[in-house]
């Protein structure tokens, strides 16, 4: 079984990752700050928008990637893949606006995120229940 509803997600993650990493080497590069923040506040914030994809993409694109392998169908795979899209773009734009403050896209990308990572958690282990069942 291919991989191909993951890697559709994985590769539109990958973009927003350029994206989001592309905004930090702007200000760096304006700023004139080759390492750190220099404390540039909007530098932080830019570093941390681009953080935190990085830290909540491998555990979803792996839940995702196992799902797919388990035989989850691709209509689930897209809604789950949709859902981590929307979150993330909710969350950086949230979290950019409202300077690291508390802002309604913020709040409503982390709650999505955090579905999508239990539900497809939760999808993964109702899937090795059953396979326990079968005498694996």
């Amino acid at each position: 079984m291919s991989l191909m509803v993951t890697g559709f997600y994985a590769s539109l993650t990958a973009l927003l990752v350029v994206t989001l990493a592309y905004r930090v080497v702007k200000l760096r590069r304006s700023q004139r700050i080759g390492l750190g923040d220099g404390g540039n506040s909007a530098l932080t914030l830019a570093g941390r928008v681009h953080a935190n994809l990085i830290e909540n993409a491998p555990i979803v694109l792996i839940l995702m990637a196992v799902a797919e392998l388990g035989g989850l169908p691709a209509f689930y795979l897209h809604c789950f893949g949709t859902l981590w899209i929307v979150a993330r773009l909710l969350h950086a734009i949230g979290l950019t606006q409202g300077q690291g403050g508390y802002h309604l896209g913020r709040f409503w990308g982390v709650l999505l995120t955090w579905i999508v990572i239990v539900s497809l958690a939760f999808v993964n282990l109702v899937h090795f229940a059953q396979g326990l069942g079968k005498g694996l």
